[in-house]
């Protein structure tokens, strides 16, 4: 197998081949600049501290990183979701020692400025005087991203497509894909549990598209959306004349959902009768419409989701503990997003492109502190909040990168200066949607509130209301877009 351009050029680079080096050679901006750029390799130098000292023009095309952006920063710069490389470089020149001489072949997942995932291959080589003292660190990286890409096996591929719009490259996600393909490789009710907001339809969704039955129908219904009364008509079906206004014989989802995948999502909000027939379902693939006694078979894999404890829920009582084994028989909680919070940039970024093509509207990147401020927020509201967040910014934001003052108040930090607050916070997810909705509207019309009202569906009266609620104010928020 030949050798990437960044191990054959790492000999000479790190000093393989003539064992020693000008102690300036690493610092000469000059150099560094041009070193490895017709290769197409990013070439970079760091003191004992772990700060970069040297940045080539190969590494800025790379990265997205400017030699102004990086000198003087800490290599964690590199750092990126499971990195095995660069990511312990301090560490390495902290402990100094003799027998560390640098690092071979190492692969490491970066984002780039602006959030995109690279793969690189780099080499490191320690750099000593000839007393053995330690004074930095000289690598060379090579971009791998198309090879690995290429060389992948068409299962990957068609996998990743099949992750329904999970997005994350942490330890945690890949748990979360591992269990999702084990999910998927069998026909068992699993139980999705995890904080509102971290994603348990879009991993039944993956089930499904990963699965034996993807070609058949994906159902989803919100348990608690639905009333007591009608959430029994709604799963099971009814015949007509079973209540008042069962005009018609009815299917139930079960019945839409036959052959494929039905997601039941809040199901620890069900009540002890639905429980039974749901379990009845389960154990004879069968369901019995409302006021029908004429069993009827259905082949339907269930799946259901909850963030409430359903330990918890059993003890209580308000949950079977049959039905409670029942459909937990696999399992798959899903993390926080501040559990996982090396997946931010890369979220931001894949939301800023989304928004970006469902408003028409271009953004070249996010700036470095707006990037740090996400990472550094708690997301109580977990990746829809973030969703939430990165359309509120498109919403207020001119210029051509989305800054640190485009974020909303909270995830900027209330210490920071610059523009004034546009409103409190609302406490909710839906609450914070219902706002960046009627900020979006508003902007969209020139704050004409008869069209903005109009396009909301809501009188202008209703309108006034909500932006009294939300505390929006147009002075603030043309301010706040100016940064």
């Amino acid at each position: 197998m030949s050798r990437l351009p960044s191990e054959r050029a790492s000999d000479s680079l790190t000093g393989k081949s003539s064992g020693s080096f000008d102690l300036d050679f690493h610092r000469d901006p000059a150099i560094l600049a041009a070193l490895g750029t017709d290769l197409g390799l990013g070439v970079f130098s760091v003191d004992t501290a772990g700060r970069f000292v040297g940045w080539s023009d190969g590494a800025e095309a790379i990265t997205g990183y400017a030699r102004g952006e990086v000198l003087g920063q800490p290599c964690r710069l590199l750092e990126g979701p499971n990195c095995k490389g660069f990511s312990g470089l301090a560490e390495i020149l902290a402990a100094a020692s003799p027998e560390v001489h640098g690092m071979e072949n190492q692969e490491c997942r970066i984002l780039t400025k602006r959030a995109s995932e690279r793969h690189l291959l780099g080499n490191v080589k320690v750099l000593r005087d000839s007393a053995g003292e330690t004074y930095g660190a000289i690598g060379v990286f090579s971009d791998i991203t198309d090879v690995l890409r290429v060389n992948a096996p068409e299962a990957d591929r068609s996998g990743a497509a099949g992750r329904a719009g999970l997005v994350g490259t942490s330890r945690a996600m890949e748990e979360i894909f591992r269990r999702i393909q084990l999910a998927a490789d069998s026909d068992v009710t699993t139980l999705i549990t995890g904080e509102s907001g971290t994603g348990k339809e879009l991993a039944a969704r993956a089930i499904h598209g990963l699965s034996d039955r993807k070609d058949r129908p994906f159902v989803a219904i919100n348990c608690s959306a639905i009333p007591e009364g009608l959430l029994e008509s709604e799963l099971f079906g009814h015949a007509k004349g079973a209540f008042t206004g069962a005009i018609r014989d009815r299917a139930g989802v079960f019945q839409s959902a036959d052959g494929g995948t039905l997601f039941l999502d809040e199901i620890g909000e069900v009540s002890p009768h639905i429980q039974v027939k749901l379990l009845r379902v389960l154990q004879e693939r069968v369901v019995q419409r409302v006021g029908d006694d004429r069993p009827i078979p259905v082949d339907v894999r269930l799946l259901t989701a909850t963030n409430r404890d359903l330990h918890e829920s059993v003890a209580e009582g308000s949950i079977r503990d049959d039905f409670y084994y029942r459909i937990r028989v696999f399992d798959i909680r899903m993390p926080a997003l501040r559990e996982r919070a090396s997946d931010i940039p890369l979220l931001a970024r894949h939301f800023v492109e989304e928004v970006s093509r469902a408003r028409g509207k271009s953004v070249d990147g996010i700036a470095h502190d707006a990037l740090e401020a996400m990472v550094r927020y708690s997301w109580p509201g977990n990746v829809r909040e973030l969703h939430n967040a990165i359309e509120y910014a498109m919403v207020v934001q001119r210029g051509d990168t989305l800054g640190l003052l485009d974020l909303p108040e909270d995830v900027r930090g209330r210490s920071q200066g610059g523009a004034a607050s546009l409103g409190q916070a609302p406490r909710t997810p839906d609450e914070e949607a219902e706002r960046m909705r009627i900020l979006r509207a508003l902007d969209d019309h020139g704050w004409n509130r008869s069209r903005a009202s109009e396009s909301l569906g809501i009188s202008r009266v209703t309108l006034w209301k909500k932006i009294r609620r939300y505390g929006i104010d147009e002075g603030v928020f043309k301010r706040g877009t100016r940064g």
